[in-house]
């Protein structure tokens, strides 16, 4: 019997899917070992790519069209969502509020607004039931902006609106829920790649706002705001994935009830990835960067788990790779493009090139590394 070879990963951020991602490895894979069985799974944890690796995985899934919503930075982007066959709506924050959204970085400015309105859009079509994407976003609003879509109202101690982004918040006096659309009948489940909380030196601000270009100055001022918005809107800032997309887990967990999920597990579920697994010789996984954080919930490293539990060899592909992880107590094997490439700048230019020259490495070393003793 040939051998069973899964390639199940993540996007590559800002560029390539999932899908092509797996597709190049494969290409790789089959002009070193032809005669190999090969299952294609691509994967996602809740951020870039949510939206293809699930419209892969689910027969009758269609792509819908949210129109022109408010993006990240204010500027108008265009808003998707995926629609199931069983009424849920599907949404990816980082589709419509991400960072690679953001004309210029602005930390205390960024709104999530714009996800809030593709919720609104999914709502008004019929959904059911909705699933939100979290991961990549700009702002550190505590999701605010997107609640603000959906029709809550935030006001100062004038009675005035406050402006859209995280730092407005800590002039927030009142919250007016009366116009509030309510949760969807099936209810509202949060995908995420982070257990952190809203606040402190792990939460929202501390861990991610850097990320998004905030200063040691900014992190202070955004944290205290955050915590501002639990005082008024109560909530449980201290529930693992509160803190995830600047805290708009936080927002519609305690706004709307949603309730938080690991993504990567999802998606799992979702494409059959654990049936296909236990079935598999080889697990072939892949990740613009492979580093400690990894390890910590995202795509990577839940599968790394699932390999381990099931006897199933691993292999890693990445863009950079920084940590080693360990299987059964040995190594995984691991592949970094900018190795082969020669450089970052190479292999940022040619991506599909570099993935199928490092899926022919992986399946040259089957024999020695990969099939195990």
């Amino acid at each position: 019997m040939s051998p069973s070879i899964v390639i199940a990963p993540d996007s590559f951020k800002g560029s390539l899917s999932a899908r092509e991602v797996a597709d190049a490895i494969a290409a790789g894979w089959r002009t070193i070992r032809p005669g190999d069985s090969i299952t294609l799974v691509p994967q996602a944890d809740g951020g870039e790519g949510t939206l293809d690796a699930i419209e892969t995985a689910v027969a009758g899934a269609v792509r819908r069209d949210a129109g022109a919503v408010t993006g990240p930075d204010g500027t108008p982007t265009r808003g998707e969502w995926l629609q199931l066959p069983d009424g849920v709506a599907v949404i990816e924050l980082a589709q419509s509020s991400g960072l690679p959204l953001m004309r210029t970085l602005d930390p205390l400015g960024a709104t999530s607004r714009g996800v809030g309105e593709v919720v609104a859009a999914a709502l008004d079509a019929g959904a059911t039931s909705i699933v939100i994407g979290l991961g990549g976003s700009a702002s550190t609003d505590g999701g605010a902006g997107a609640l603000c879509a959906l029709g809550l109202r935030l006001t100062d101690a004038a009675g005035a609106t406050l402006a859209d982004g995280g730092a407005a918040l800590a002039s927030l006096e009142a919250v007016d829920a009366t116009d509030l659309r309510p949760a969807p009948p099936g209810g509202v489940q949060l995908l995420s790649d982070v257990t952190a909380p809203l606040l402190g030196d792990t939460g929202a601000a501390a861990v991610f706002g850097p990320q998004k270009g905030a200063t040691p100055e900014q992190v202070a001022v955004l944290d205290a705001a955050l915590a501002r918005f639990t005082q008024v809107l109560g909530g449980d800032p201290a529930q693992a994935g509160a803190g995830a997309a600047g805290g708009t887990g936080f927002g519609f967990a305690s706004a709307w009830g949603a309730t938080v999920h690991s993504g990567a597990d999802y998606l799992a579920r979702l494409s059959g990835l654990a049936d296909a697994i236990d079935d598999a010789d080889v697990l072939v996984l892949g990740e613009g960067r492979f580093d400690s954080q990894s390890l910590g919930g995202k795509v990577v490293g839940q599968l790394l788990q699932r390999a381990e539990a099931s006897g199933v060899r691993a292999a890693v592909i990445a863009g950079q790779v920084t940590t080693t992880a360990m299987i059964a107590g040995e190594p995984v094997w691991t592949c970094a493009l900018v190795d082969l490439a020669g450089s970052v700048e190479a292999a940022i230019a040619e991506p599909v090139v570099w993935l199928r020259a490092a899926g022919a490495d992986a399946a040259r070393r089957f024999d020695a590394v990969l099939a195990g003793p």
